[in-house]
């Protein structure tokens, strides 16, 4: 038995039939983002002045993550128009390079998690604040349990207000080195994960979930390049659409990431 609409448009939509449904797909995600983005302009509108951090993202590894989004963007179009001109080489070249886009890309945002969840904000008993992350010999918790001290590399403020913008020339000046802590000296101590505070939260949030869309539309790719790829050589045309299907989802999570990179890292 023949699926309609899979190849031919539908006389009424003027689509296919899985064209349709990835565009319908789309408009329930731009309803999902678009709730969050809205979450984000509350919460931030809504915060005390100073209490909202700036500057708690390293720019740089969110610029090159935004140019690898970009160059997928390019090579999985670039596969698409590979197998309208029947060039199957070209398609399984280009859809490797975005696979490989997208998990450099999942490789910067997972350290960017680690770093976060090593780094701790440290309250003492004498009122000031150690900032930093543990060296290596400090997450030996054996080793800290017989000095009773910790060891972080960062540096320690007056007043909690310093640690809020990191782009001030006042953080700038800052001398960062390391640090030993007595553990008798420690009043709270916590990372920088999603309970730190309301900025953290939101951010874990929707940069997390744009990640697991990178993640499941990079196991799509994987699929479509390997062993789905069979289909080329019995119904190119339907492998085709598949392929532009596919693309457009990417294409969209590309535009989602356009959005949040400047909304999380430059503002």
């Amino acid at each position: 038995m023949e699926i309609p609409y899979t190849v031919h448009k539908r006389a009424d939509t003027g689509l296919y039939n899985a064209k349709l449904g990835i565009w319908l797909f789309l408009a329930s995600e731009v309803m999902l983002f678009g709730g969050l983005f809205s979450a984000y302009v509350l919460l931030r509108v809504g915060a005390g002045e100073g209490t909202w951090p700036h500057g708690w993202l390293d720019v740089r590894l969110g610029t090159i993550n935004t140019i690898l989004l970009a160059l997928s963007a390019i090579t999985t179009l670039l596969a698409w128009a590979a197998l309208k001109v029947k060039e199957f080489g070209k398609f399984k070249f280009y859809h490797a390079c975005t696979m490989l886009l997208a998990l450099s890309f999942l490789g910067i945002k997972s350290y960017e998690y680690y770093d976060k969840f090593h780094h701790y904000e440290i309250k003492l008993n004498n009122g000031t604040i150690a900032d930093g992350h543990f060296v290596e010999q400090s997450k030996d918790f054996d080793l800290v349990k017989k000095t009773g001290t910790f060891t972080i590399h960062g540096h320690i403020v007056e007043r909690h207000a310093e640690l809020m913008d990191m782009r001030s020339d006042e953080a700038k000046k800052a001398v960062h080195e390391e640090h030993v802590i007595a553990a008798a000296d420690i009043k709270h101590m916590e990372n920088y994960s999603p309970r730190h505070n309301t900025f953290t939260a939101i951010y874990f949030t929707m940069s997390g979930l744009h990640a697991l869309h990178i993640l499941g539309g990079t196991l799509v790719i994987f699929y479509l390049w390997g062993p789905g790829s069979k289909m080329w050589k019995t119904d190119p045309e339907r492998f085709t659409n598949r392929i532009e299907v596919s693309g457009l989802f990417w294409h969209f999570v590309d535009l989602v990431w356009v959005f949040l990179f400047p909304v999380l890292y430059l503002t």
